[in-house]
């Protein structure tokens, strides 16, 4: 019988707590805190913390940062509001930091 393998996941670097699944980036070209960073349409097991203004290098933006949901390890952002209209399509998407998350399931 054939090993069944579940999706392929991202974990918390700190827990290994599942918070997005790689069927859910949208791109690879993001730069966080802290490095590369990727968009995710979706993110689960996680906690959003308080709305602020912030000038990131594509303007201003309204963004939240996202914590792990059992470590509350800081993962990354979540994208609120976009002020300008070329950024719109980042409204309600999250970017989980290259450095703050690990593979599972590959």
């Amino acid at each position: 019988m054939a090993d069944l393998v579940g999706p392929r996941l991202y974990s918390c670097c700190n827990c290994r707590n599942h918070v997005s699944l790689h069927d859910d980036i949208i791109s690879k070209a993001f730069q966080g805190r802290n490095g590369r960073a990727f968009l995710f349409s979706h993110t689960m097991n996680i906690v959003v913390g308080a709305k602020e203004d912030r000038h990131l290098m594509t303007g201003l933006h309204t963004v939240a940062d996202v914590y792990c949901g059992d470590c509350r390890e800081v993962l990354g952002w979540k994208y609120e509001r976009a002020y300008e209209a070329s950024q719109k399509y980042k409204e309600g998407k999250f970017i989980l930091e290259k450095a703050k998350i690990v593979k599972e399931n590959w």
